[in-house]
């Protein structure tokens, strides 16, 4: 059974930063991409950024330049360094891994961490 489990959220002033970090435990083959989403209360869930086993990024328009997306792929982790924050990042944070277990690569959620970028 694939497990992601998210770490790094909480309260922050405006300007400020957290990292967030995401790590897959279980049995599996191997994680393609990983990344990060985010939903906020009354929104759907977007895409903030990506990046796959290949380290090619993807990153939403509205946090170029103030996130950062790493992986540690020989401890199966991916990280999200959030600088200059502002209170429209508040949202609830979630890592999605694209795992292989078998002959099937599947979609797998972490449980979510919460951000709020508050004064």
């Amino acid at each position: 059974q694939v497990q992601l489990v998210e770490s790094g959220g909480g309260l922050v002033q405006p300007g400020g930063s957290l990292r967030l970090s995401c790590a897959a435990s279980g049995s599996f083959r191997s994680i393609y991409a990983m990344g990060w989403y985010r939903q906020a209360p009354g929104k759907q869930r977007e895409l903030v950024a990506t990046m796959t086993s290949g380290d090619s990024t993807n990153y939403a328009d509205f946090v170029k330049g103030r996130f950062t997306i790493s992986r540690d792929n020989a401890k199966n982790t991916v990280h999200l360094q959030m600088n200059s924050l502002k209170p429209e990042d508040t949202a609830i944070y979630y890592c999605k891994a694209v795992i292989s277990t078998s002959w099937v690569s599947s979609d797998y959620w972490g449980q979510g961490t919460q951000v709020t970028v508050s004064s």
